[in-house]
């Protein structure tokens, strides 16, 4: 099932205090960059970032899942309503995240 234009812009809307907040489409599913770096995406509706050391910390209790067959499990995000939480959450994990890849 791929995600939603609305699910996508509602994500967004709550990422809006932060500077640098882009996306890219992937086989229906949206991958999430900030700052340049790949924070997670949204897959089948869910918001899932990166399980960072940090984003483990803020949210002991999340569920692993996977984005797609074959993926890496990924941390869902339950507090989307909490714009303050999220832009903590993304904050404190920037620096844990890889630099992007250099493009050839």
């Amino acid at each position: 099932m791929a995600s939603s234009k609305g699910y996508l812009q509602f994500i967004l809307d709550q990422l809006s205090r932060l500077d640098e907040i882009t996306y890219r489409t992937m086989m229906g599913e949206y991958i999430i960059y900030y700052r340049g770096k790949i924070i997670g995406g949204i897959y089948d509706d869910r918001f899932l970032v990166k399980p960072t050391p940090s984003a483990i910390a803020m949210m002991p209790k999340a569920a692993m899942e996977q984005p797609y067959e074959g993926a890496k499990p990924m941390l869902m995000v339950d507090e989307v309503e909490n714009k303050d939480f999220l832009q903590e959450l993304l904050e404190t994990m920037y620096d844990e995240l890889p630099a992007p890849k250099k493009k050839r």
